[in-house]
């Protein structure tokens, strides 16, 4: 059976396909189930007439995002050393309000009840202080009965050091409750700082049963629809890394799902925009819940210091900002009288007033539709006929108590949703000391197109790029996303004082372990990259630099001085300090699937075209199909492209070209 590939994307509201077999691709998108999203991929593959046989699914999840953000994870125990069972309640001392005197306390992810302490102890060196006793792990293994929990996370001081007493206590734990998941922190995240290390060790135990059991469903679901027994189909997740995991180990690496959808958009973004030969990309993907943005320079940058909620996450991650502006933000007018945005979201289910499906709150779809952005008969390419009298009503209620007509209000919310978007964009570009100017905008997601050109103006950008299939683009990444790996262990020490060749050996274990991990998804030799993390002594942060593949002590110095650079261009200010090297990071590639996007025809009979009155357009707005335009095709605007799973406003004072592979370069007249 030929191979062929299927990436899947699972929004908030929509879940999107992007099929390939070889030669042409074929995108598709279906309402998301939240209560069971196996059951909304199926139903694409089925009405796509995807075969089982030979399917390569690759697949970006929000089970664990949504895990953590509603609190619906599985009853789980925490076990740390005695004297440490508060730390996930205490946390960090940094405050989210700096001058609120009477801040609401935050619930510990995990009870105080179900955090266990057992009387052992390893010293900052790894010295053996108080070694583990069986009367000590016998009544360890009594109370956790007790609470008969469906997961279990360790996390014991400096056991990336060593990690032998969290291996014990993990082997006792099976003997005892047989295949409960259990999480060691020596396995999840080798660093040092306990909190952040107990945190993720805390949230891969709190979803990974979740996501075990969900991914089992929706294998053997697979598996089901499977006529030869030679061609069973290969399941894939996207890790928030941006690189993919098997199906089976997915679930033991739940906490490095937790950005899985967003990572896959990124990925397409810098494909797209690598075809027309952008490398430079300010980004956001406006979906149906929430928009994302991020900052392409060169390549993708991950980040150790991301969050989930109220929980940082360390492991390695894309680096972006969310924000509560969706296509589904709900509009209010607050107590003050002030018409705002978001953050809550209308979803799937009852979704946009204008759907149909019984929402009454006003959205900015709905107000996009009221404003002559959206056409009614036109959305998902003819699939579903949007309600123009249910959205006219909602929005009543906003611009009734506004004292505006209905379009008066829509305009204003889609004033204050583009208002939400740059600031977040400024906060990417602009507070890291980027200038914007410097960067095409990119834009994806189901309602990316209809903003591009008023962020581009209000951020000064000359350029815009509306990838072809931008609506699904999160699940066009998800078939240019190679398997791997990210690796870490702390090992601190004076830069200086590193021994290289110790260097080497540590460097090398974590290289064996993660291709001993990656055992079937390797086809040929695998790409590594070595980086290091490093600070001024005293400092808390670290730095990320690129570690050479041979190195001496005359490359130590090069790596300081590269080290003083870096700092000076991020933080505008060098220190005459010692460099500390903090840890050591790997990550491992494999080989990115063979995905092409074909090249549009040039020579197509041009459509008749129509105009349309938009709300706040003086011109008449002309209407395209979007998979009728030409190759080198020019469109000024104003003009509305209308495809099936997007549809994107050309604004005054802007032109966009078609190029080869259907892509919309946008350009601002000069």
């Amino acid at each position: 059976m030929k191979t062929h590939w299927l990436g899947v994307d699972t929004g908030g509201t929509f879940t999107d396909f992007v099929y390939f077999d070889g030669k042409s691709i074929v995108i598709h998108k279906v309402l998301s189930t939240p209560l069971a999203p196996e059951q909304a991929i199926l139903q694409g593959i089925s009405e796509l007439g995807v075969p089982h046989d030979g399917l390569q699914l690759i697949h970006g999840s929000t089970v664990a995002t949504n895990a953590v953000l509603e609190g619906k994870g599985v009853k789980t125990v925490y076990i740390t050393n005695s004297g440490f069972s508060d730390v996930l309640t205490i946390g960090r001392q940094a405050r989210s309000d700096l001058y609120n005197l009477m801040p609401k306390p935050i619930s510990p992810l995990i009870p105080a009840d179900y955090c266990m302490e057992i009387n052992t102890r390893l010293n900052a060196k790894g010295e053996l202080l108080q070694p583990l006793k069986q009367h000590d792990i016998q009544t360890l293994l009594d109370a956790i009965g007790k609470i008969k929990p469906d997961a279990i996370a360790i996390n014991l001081l400096f056991s990336f050091l060593d990690n032998k007493q969290e291996q014990e206590i993990r082997k006792q734990l099976a003997e005892y409750f047989g295949d409960i998941f259990v999480t060691c922190s020596s396995d999840v995240l080798p660093e040092y700082k306990e909190y952040e290390r107990g945190i993720v060790t805390a949230l891969n135990a709190y979803v990974g049963p979740l996501m075990q059991g969900y991914l089992n469903r929706l294998q053997l679901k697979l598996e089901e629809g499977v006529a030869d027994e030679t061609a069973d189909p290969c399941l894939s997740v996207l890790q928030s890394s941006a690189d993919t995991i098997k199906a089976e180990q997915a679930g033991h690496h739940a906490v490095r799902l937790l950005l899985s959808g967003p990572a896959g958009g990124l990925k397409g973004a810098s494909y797209v925009a690598g075809l027309a030969g952008e490398n430079k990309l300010l980004s956001f993907d406006m979906g149906g819940t929430s928009t994302d943005v991020a900052l392409i320079d060169g390549e993708i940058k991950l980040s150790s210091e991301g969050r989930i909620g109220e929980y940082p996450v360390a492991v390695p991650m894309v680096d972006m900002h969310t924000i509560g502006a969706g296509g589904g933000s709900i509009t209010y007018v607050d107590a003050g009288g002030l018409l705002n945005v978001g953050p809550e979201s209308a979803g799937a289910v009852p979704g946009p007033a204008c759907y149909g499906q019984g929402g009454q709150a006003a959205t900015v779809t709905d107000a996009n539709l009221l404003l002559g952005r959206l056409q009614a008969d036109a959305f998902l390419g003819e699939g579903m006929l949007l309600n123009i009298d249910a959205a006219k009503e909602a929005m009543q209620k906003i611009s009734i108590t506004l004292g505006l007509s209905v379009e008066a209000a829509a305009e204003g919310v889609i004033k204050i949703a583009n208002e939400h978007m740059v600031r977040a964009l400024r906060s990417i570009s602009v507070q890291r000391g980027y200038d914007p100017q410097d960067f095409v905008l990119t834009c994806f997601g189901g309602a990316g197109g209809l903003h591009v050109c008023a962020l581009a103006d209000a951020l000064s950008m000359q350029r815009a790029i509306v990838p072809v299939h931008g609506g699904v683009l999160s699940a066009l990444g998800m078939l240019v996303a190679a398997p791997g790996r990210e690796l870490s262990v702390s090992c601190i020490q004076l830069l200086s004082a590193c021994d290289c060749q110790t260097l080497e050996k540590k460097f090398a274990r974590l290289e064996s372990r993660g291709i001993d991990d990656m055992a079937g998804e390797l086809m040929a030799e695998p790409k590594l990259q070595r980086s290091v993390d490093l600070r001024y002594k005293g400092q808390s942060f670290t730095l990320n630099l690129k570690w050479p593949v041979t190195h001496n002590s005359a490359n130590l110095k090069s790596i300081e001085q590269l080290f003083h650079e870096q700092h000076k261009s991020t933080y505008g200010h060098r220190l005459d300090l010692p460099v500390e090297l903090v840890n050591l990071r790997v990550s491992i590639n494999g080989d990115v699937p063979p995905f092409e996007l074909p090249v549009i025809k040039a020579d197509k009979a041009l459509s008749e075209t129509r105009a349309v009155n938009c709300y706040g357009i003086e011109k008449a707005v002309v209407l395209f199909q979007r998979e009728e335009l030409n190759r080198g095709q020019k469109i000024t605007g104003p003009a509305l492209i209308l495809e099936k799973v997007s549809t994107t406003l050309i604004d005054v004072g802007w032109y966009c070209v078609v190029d080869d592979w259907g892509n919309l370069l946008l350009y601002r007249k000069v």
